[in-house]
């Protein structure tokens, strides 16, 4: 009698292999990871608007690298000024030595400044990351002036580094002055519109000149003309304007923080032109190196008193950078690409703004240009704060429901990201080269993602914070 031997038993499937890298990093990566968190796909390619998974999806990227890619993912233009470098056998580590590569950049760039700011002006390359470029332009005034303080604003984002901290919204212990930055939807003095930007005005200019202030007079003010990790919270022209009169008067240097306002993103190549400001220092990086770390600063030559190293760094000579930079440059001034992202966020707004009539979550939508934010509130609680008479008062922010939105968004292939004092703003920053088409394909999927977590039973809960 024979035995029956029994059937092998297959082995269970392997797990997909962007589940292993997942798993992977989430052992292997600080718990300091931001994006990797709410946004769990592992990228193999991409062009453009698109991005690829490694599971096969493809997303729409409306975060482009926080700003970073003005002319999308692996444009023709840039990889060929990369491999054009590459293909030369030139050096790609040259510390801050001069190169045909810099001297090219460095000239297409001042051809993009305002012109009574570049003829009169220094650059100074930095480490390739915009908080090193901040720290570059605190040390540039200290030097300049022989003071110390700084003065900013309330919702700044400058980076990461000690200083850059130390002038952002989120710090603690700070030896910075801070000032009322003018929103019109959560207005600090509850007026909102111009009102509320001249009051802000006028206390700025009170506190300097007021002996018992208790401000001594500053090195420097840094301010965003958009501020996008606050919320993206345009600052209004003839603010912009006043800020540069009071500044001028009294002597202190105005640094204008354009890391992700730069490069046309705003609707004009340069943020503060909008306001017709010619700032002291501009802080430059993200999209001027053409998706590659780049970070300086340009100045009026009349503050370049600071001594030979007296801001250095390793990688402040990136050749395939300036290459990549130079060409991006190029391609957005001969293509349009400011005006174009103009005319396209402008109608991006307006199709976002009629969105409130049958989502009483938007609170307000806002932006410039290419730089567009949603704040999501809860219509149905209590205001946070009482507002004036003649201006409405908003509801409190709802961050649960900007995560909810932002998954949502995510499951139907449509990249996100989150800003605002609460995170509870929706963040779109899609490359300049935007179509028509695309750009109504990411107010459609944005518009299905924010009725769908709406109607999310227990969606407070279920939006909890991601790990």
């Amino acid at each position: 009698m024979s035995v029956t031997e029994p059937a092998p038993v297959a082995p269970p499937p392997a797990p997909p292999v962007h589940e292993g890298i997942l798993r992977r990093q989430s052992l292997r990566e600080s718990a300091a990871r931001t994006y990797a968190r709410s946004l769990p796909i592992v990228p193999v390619r991409a062009r453009g608007l698109t991005i690829e998974g490694a599971d096969g999806r493809r997303y729409l990227d409306c975060l482009s690298g926080a700003g970073t890619l003005a002319l999308g993912h692996n444009h023709p233009v840039v990889l060929e000024a990369i491999r054009k470098v590459i293909d030369s056998g030139a050096p790609l580590h040259v510390l801050d030595l001069a190169t045909p590569v810099k001297d090219a950049f460095t000239t297409e760039l001042f051809a993009t400044l305002p012109r009574e700011f570049a003829d009169n002006a220094r650059i100074q390359f930095c480490g390739p990351a915009g908080t090193d470029a901040v720290e570059a332009a605190f040390k540039l005034v200290r030097a300049a002036t022989g003071r110390d303080g700084l003065l900013t604003f309330t919702g700044a984002y400058h980076g990461m580094t000690a200083g850059a901290l130390e002038a952002s919204g989120g710090a603690r212990d700070v030896r910075v002055t801070r000032l009322p930055f003018p929103q019109d939807y959560r207005c600090p003095f509850g007026i909102g519109g111009e009102r509320g930007a001249a009051l802000g005005a006028r206390w700025t200019e009170h506190l300097l000149d007021d002996e018992k202030g208790g401000v001594p007079a500053p090195a420097g003010m840094i301010v965003e003309p958009v501020q996008g990790e606050g919320g993206v919270n345009p600052a209004p022209d003839a603010w912009l304007r006043r800020m540069r009169e009071i500044t001028r008067a009294r002597g202190i240097p105005l640094i204008a923080d354009e890391v992700q306002t730069g490069v046309g993103r705003t609707g004009a190549f340069w943020a503060v032109e909008h306001s017709g400001i010619v700032p002291d220092v501009m802080v430059l990086s993200k999209a001027i190196g053409g998706s590659l770390p780049l970070a300086v600063i340009v100045y009026r030559s009349e503050l370049d008193l600071w001594q030979p190293g007296a801001h250095a760094g390793t990688f402040r000579g990136n050749q395939l950078a300036m290459a990549a930079g130079a060409a991006t440059l190029a391609y957005v001034r001969e293509n349009g690409l400011a005006e174009r992202a103009a005319a396209l966020g402008a109608r991006m707004l307006d199709s976002l703004r009629k969105l409130r009539a049958d989502h009483p979550g938007i609170g307000d939508v806002r932006g410039r240009g290419l730089m567009i934010g949603l704040e999501l509130v809860d219509p149905e609680a209590a205001p946070l704060l009482a507002e004036a008479d003649d201006h409405a008062p908003a509801p409190p922010p709802d961050p649960a429901l900007a995560r909810a939105v932002q998954q949502e968004c995510l499951d139907r292939g449509l990249i996100v990201e989150l800003g605002g004092r609460h995170s509870a703003v929706v963040r779109l920053l899609p490359p300049l080269t935007l179509t028509d088409e695309q750009a109504s394909a990411v107010v459609d999927r944005l518009a299905d993602a924010l009725a769908a977590a709406e109607r999310l039973p227990h969606r407070r809960a279920a939006a909890g914070p991601t790990t």
